[in-house]
């Protein structure tokens, strides 16, 4: 039967009326979170507890509707300036940090490792607990001053692996034909479509550095845990360990629950039996503004972050903790940073395999003409490859920890001919062309070899008279000895920085002081960050104009995603690759299916 007119109306009203309230809730609720917070009482001679856990992306707003829609509930910056804080306040005597299982990679790790070293620096100390853990969760703990692993707990810390995903089996059953190009000797991100295993340059580079991260890695545990570097590799030769046998093997300082931690850190810090002894929940320290501390104050520094893959137009900053890398927003901050008198110094974060050489184009040449005007300094994370390293090169400085993938210099282009899977389906398709390479991107037809040689000399052009000049300017060098540790070769930060493609090791602290240094900032004198562009809050996405259309069904997009397995998530990103590829989009990417773990 159909519905009445009233009942249409009755339901359209009703329905914005739930709207409206949801809004007005969420609205009340993000006002009383901005303005009705105060400073949360720190009792003197205090126990700071911390996490390490999930993705911890470089960087995210304080934003209290996000943890319910399954987004990161901290970022990176945010724990570091925990770090930072407490090191200054009085009230902080020791840190007590569970460190769980975490996505962080090698770089952010470091960096970790270096904030722990900085707070341990003023004579407290940081006591890690963790119940089970991989390389890279004890990595982070062997920085602390003791390691606690409950009874049943477990380390598995069993060396480095490195993961490579190849697709041609999977596209030659589909009937799928890679046909594409790669500039580079060691141009391997192609490889993931057009071979089945590694070729023997792609294992060269493999090798080499996973040899140079396990050295780092065995050194670091064996300062950290007073061994030296052959007791290490033996003892990672004979894992996995129980607590009991980790205490035994002096990878862990004592086998015991969480409370009785508590309980002898309580007596450390003079507490009595019969005291009163809650530690400081991280929730409530990051309301203790740095400000408040002596921090964040003095000449302004911006801080661009940029995360992610590199395409054109507006970067995504989902509250899901998804990111993207737009070259509008990008540019926009370099102008904007580059034009604002308060501003001092820029620093760009990267963190990034690569994209679009096109947008990558169009963001180095934001870089360069705001480095034009104040210094520039390019912070690297877990990775800055490929078109991450193109729009890093014009940088005064340049800064990554010894564990950054970085370098990949070198082109990507082709497309997919998908001849095979539509005779498959059963599609037939003809073309009716005008202009002698009209067909070349016909995606059921190879390239035909005069279509071939015209796209092959086309990206080494982009290659060639591009991407190897720029970085040579930036870098100050000859285009030939840039070519030289290009070919599409990746790099850690160690093995960049004896290339010259790094100035120096270190994080985005380090990163901010050189830009203090280049831009004559006193010393002495404190420096305020300035984020820019500002992510959106997940209430400002809802309220938004454009989050009707686009940015919500991108949103939808990545739901489905996110409930996908992690490799078949890592497959669909891969066809969206290719899928940009078939219009002959040159890509500037890094072999980003490794996964060293």
């Amino acid at each position: 039967m159909a519905m009445s007119g009233t009942k249409k109306a009755l339901l359209i009203i009703g329905g914005v009326l739930a709207v409206l309230v949801i809004v007005a809730v969420l609205g009340i609720a993000a006002l009383i979170s901005a303005f009705g917070k105060s400073e949360p009482y720190i009792a003197d001679n205090s126990l700071l507890a911390l996490r390490v856990s999930g993705s911890l992306p470089d960087y995210s707003p304080d934003d209290p509707f996000k943890k319910y829609f399954g987004g990161p509930d901290q970022s990176l910056t945010g724990l570091v300036m925990q770090f930072k804080k407490a090191k200054v306040d009085k009230r902080i005597k020791a840190i007590i940090l569970d460190v769980n299982m975490s996505g962080v990679g090698w770089g952010k790790a470091e960096e970790l490792r270096d904030a722990i070293a900085d707070f341990r620096s003023s004579g407290k100390p940081v006591y890690a607990y963790m119940e089970f853990g991989l390389n890279k969760e004890y990595y982070i703990a062997s920085a602390c001053d003791k390691i606690y692993v409950p009874p049943p707990g477990e380390l598995f810390i069993n060396g480095l692996a490195a993961d490579v995903m190849f697709f041609r089996g999977s596209l030659d059953k589909l009937g799928i034909y890679p046909d594409i190009f790669q500039i580079g000797k060691y141009k391997s991100a192609g490889d993931m479509f057009t071979q089945k295993t590694m070729t023997d340059a792609h294992r060269e580079y493999i090798n080499s550095m996973l040899d140079d991260l396990y050295g780092h890695y065995v050194n670091a545990i064996a300062q950290g845990r007073h061994k030296t570097p052959d007791e290490v590799r033996n003892l990672i030769d004979n894992a996995p360990y129980g607590a009991i046998k980790a205490k035994e093997a002096g990878l862990i300082d004592e086998s015991a629950y969480r409370d009785d931690v508590e309980k002898q850190i309580k007596a450390t810090l003079g507490y009595k039996d019969t005291d009163t002894f809650t530690p400081v929940r991280a929730v409530d320290y990051r309301d203790v503004s740095p400000e408040s501390l002596g921090l964040n104050k003095g000449e302004r520094i911006a801080v661009i972050y940029a995360t992610g893959d590199i395409g054109s137009g507006s970067s995504a900053n989902s509250p899901s903790g998804d990111q993207s890398i737009g070259s509008d927003t990008l540019v926009k901050a370099m102008n904007d940073a580059a034009t604002d008198k308060t501003i001092k110094a820029i620093v760009l974060r990267v963190d990034s395999p690569g994209g679009s050489g096109l947008a990558s184009d169009i963001i180095w040449h934001a870089v360069e003409a705001a480095n034009q005007k104040k210094p520039v300094v390019v912070s690297m994370s877990d990775v800055a490859a490929s078109g991450g390293y193109y729009i890093a090169a014009p940088a005064a400085k340049i800064i990554a920890q010894p564990s950054t993938i970085t370098g990949s210099i070198g082109v990507l282009a082709g497309k997919p001919v998908m001849r095979g899977f539509y005779d498959w389906l059963g599609i037939s398709n003809e073309y009716v062309l005008r202009g002698k390479t009209a067909g070349m991107f016909r995606e059921t037809e190879k390239f035909s070899d005069e279509e071939r040689a015209k796209f092959e000399d086309w990206i080494k052009t982009t290659y060639y008279q591009d991407f190897i000049p720029k970085v040579a300017k930036g870098r100050k060098k000859d285009a030939q000895s840039v070519d030289s540790v290009g070919q599409g070769r990746v790099w850690t930060g160690s093995q960049a920085k004896e290339r010259g493609l790094v100035d120096e090791f270190g994080g985005l602290d380090r990163a901010i002081e050189v830009a203090k240094e280049l831009a004559k900032i006193p010393a002495d004198k404190g420096v305020e960050r300035v984020i820019l562009p500002y992510p959106q809050t997940f209430l400002q996405q809802i309220l938004s104009p454009s989050s009707e259309n686009s940015n919500t069904k991108v949103e939808q997009q990545r739901a489905i995603a996110a409930a996908l397995p992690e490799d078949a998530r890592r497959a669909l990103r891969y066809m969206a690759l290719m899928d940009k590829m078939k219009n002959g989009e040159t890509m500037l990417l890094m072999p980003f299916d490794l996964r060293i773990k």
